[in-house]
């Protein structure tokens, strides 16, 4: 049998902090010299205190303003829909390149003169836009917003 072999079960306790100089953690019980650290109930401060001086997350700057995720509505002047006729959609108004994508809300504003009848499929219109198109003959509907198809995965 070896020494290095044996295989002995340690019966110790664990270590008595702070029972004097002999004991290896006596005087300050491994804690250093005064302090806020070297105090019980040192680990209650919360998160980020620095020592009573002034944090960090205080000290830099804030972000001005808010940025909403909502997106914003596509608008559309009723002198614009001249161009158009019958049932006007967001397929339509994209196609006439009068709004980015099918896919977006569309807000109708009044603007000029609507002369030509359309019937409006759109997500909003203002009270006066609608007026100008019954007023030229036509109708609003209000719709939801299209849906974009999803993408079929291979």
């Amino acid at each position: 049998m070896k020494y290095n072999d044996l295989e002995v079960n340690r019966n110790t306790r664990p270590a008595r902090k702070g029972r004097g100089i002999s004991a290896g953690q006596g005087k300050t019980a491994g804690r250093g010299t005064k302090g806020q650290k070297s105090r019980s109930g040192h680990r209650k401060m919360p998160a980020g205190f620095m020592g009573g001086q002034r944090a960090l997350m205080q000290a830099v700057p804030k972000l001005k303003g808010f940025k909403s995720f909502h997106p914003k509505a596509e608008v559309v002047y009723t002198d614009r829909l001249n161009d158009l006729s019958g049932n006007v959609d967001n397929y339509k108004l994209a196609e006439a390149q009068l709004i980015s994508s099918p896919f977006v809300k569309v807000k109708v504003i009044t603007r000029g003169e609507l002369t030509k009848k359309i019937n409006l499929e759109t997500q909003f219109a203002s009270k006066s836009a609608v007026a100008a198109i019954e007023k030229a003959g036509g109708s609003f509907k209000k719709v939801e917003i299209l849906k974009r198809p999803e993408k079929k995965a291979e």
